[in-house]
């Protein structure tokens, strides 16, 4: 399937159908960005929205809200509609609003409901620490002790998560399940449907973090029945540092109340009458909580284009593709260099980055730094390397297998320090 030499690079490149996407984006020839499941690079066409954003408010002031070619008023809800697509939820289902974390907050504290015998919260051990922060801070609220009713599946092998201990542990004293889509550290894809389906047969909501899927991965959390999902734009989406996140409730919650409210929550007809009494919207438009962040929100509008352009179900197709030889490419170049390959090796267990490990892998992500790769660390032992579908090419993941091969035959990676900077 997969060849050694560098000319196979270029054939792959110039067979790429998605390739001119590459024109869209700020990135210079010489440097190769493998650190797209973290933050997005910048595209032609985000930078265009923005600016139009900010130029409705110069030219509109107040009017802004109703005016223009983006109205602020509905910005949100088109925006839910377009990104919907994306992880296959229904128009009305999608809400562009807050933070992965403020947005997880707002779910848990609408569809956890605990009631004697029923209290603990199911989560992995390898989730994300923000979203552990989160669920400790809600079972707190609750009166409720996290070390008693806060549950972490351990994982086999500290890498992945089985999808049958999960299950195992979804017993009779769980409120509410929360998991990743795709494990951050391994890039693990977890099999939503299969969890989603043994937590409704045992009467328990489920929800999902899809910070590092959205964008990557098509999704179908309606017709999978998901109860209700989070994820953020920053990463494969491309919204920009700190962009306005996302999130999915079914519609078969629809006409319930949030567990947080706030004005923007409101039905749109509503909202102005200024009524000390909230009626929400009667989609997901009433997990909003306060006014859209209009300028954080407005990259996306143009960034979504590119999607819309491209399609989910190309990008997943090519970014299984890129990170398939990229892992044949390690085992061919580096398998004498002490690196192990975390993540899942199957399509349909694997996210969109490839997970490295190696007991110097804060040095070796400086040394490839120096060598104008930008990788991602995550501690104590993982270099992420994500060829994004729109911006790395395979020429670029080709020169980075080499320059990790230069680096280790070299010991180049013996001039740092293998501990991370305040920044991983």
């Amino acid at each position: 399937m997969f060849k050694q030499d560098e000319q196979f690079a270029h054939e792959l490149d110039q067979q790429d159908e998605l390739k001119h996407f590459k024109n869209e984006f700020y990135i210079n020839d010489n440097h190769i960005y493998m650190d797209g499941n973290s933050l997005g690079l910048m595209s032609k066409r985000a930078e265009q929205s923005l600016h139009n954003v900010t130029e409705a408010w110069k030219n509109y002031a107040i009017g802004g809200w109703m005016s223009g070619d983006h109205p602020w008023f509905y910005l949100s809800e088109d925006l839910g509609k377009r990104i919907a697509p994306l992880v296959g939820g229904k128009p009305e289902e999608v809400i562009v609003t807050g933070s992965t974390t403020t947005n997880l907050h707002q779910l848990v504290s609408s569809f956890y409901q605990p009631e004697e015998g029923r209290t603990k919260i199911l989560a992995d051990e390898l989730n994300f620490p923000s979203d552990i922060y989160a669920l400790q801070s809600q079972l707190k609220l609750h009166g409720y002790d996290p070390d008693e009713h806060l549950v972490r599946v351990k994982s086999r092998d500290g890498r992945t998560i089985e999808e049958d201990d999960i299950i195992a542990a979804m017993t009779d004293d769980v409120a509410l399940v929360i998991l990743p889509t795709v494990l951050y550290r391994s890039g693990q894809l977890l099999n939503i449907e299969k969890l989603t389906k043994a937590a409704h047969e045992r009467g328990i909501p489920i929800g999902f973090d899809g910070c590092h899927s959205v964008g990557v991965i098509p999704h179908n959390f309606h017709n999978a029945g998901v109860d209700f999902a989070y994820w953020c734009h920053y990463k494969y989406v491309n919204s920009g540092p700190g962009g306005v996140a996302g999130l999915f409730v079914h519609e078969k919650h629809f006409g319930k109340t949030p567990g947080l409210t706030g004005w923007f929550g409101s039905d749109k007809e509503k909202q102005f009458d200024m009524e000390h009494t909230f009626t929400p919207a009667e989609d997901a438009g009433a997990y909003q909580i306060g006014t859209p962040h209009v300028l954080s929100v407005a990259p996306l509008i143009g960034s979504l284009e590119l999607f819309e352009e491209a399609g989910i179900e190309n990008i997943r197709e090519k970014s299984l593709h890129k990170t398939g030889y990229l892992m044949y490419l390690v085992e061919e170049f580096l398998g004498d260099y002490g690196f192990t390959i975390g993540n899942p090796k199957e399509d349909e267990r694997r996210g969109g980055h490839v997970c490295l490990e190696h007991d110097e892998a804060a040095s070796i992500c400086k040394a490839l730094k120096d060598y104008d790769v930008t990788p991602d660390f995550r501690s104590p032992n993982v270099i992420r390397l994500a060829p994004v579908a729109f911006y790395v090419t395979y020429h670029d993941v080709y020169r980075t297998v080499q320059i990790l091969k230069e680096i280790m035959e070299n010991k180049i990676y013996k001039k740092y320090k293998n501990e991370r900077d305040v920044i991983a």
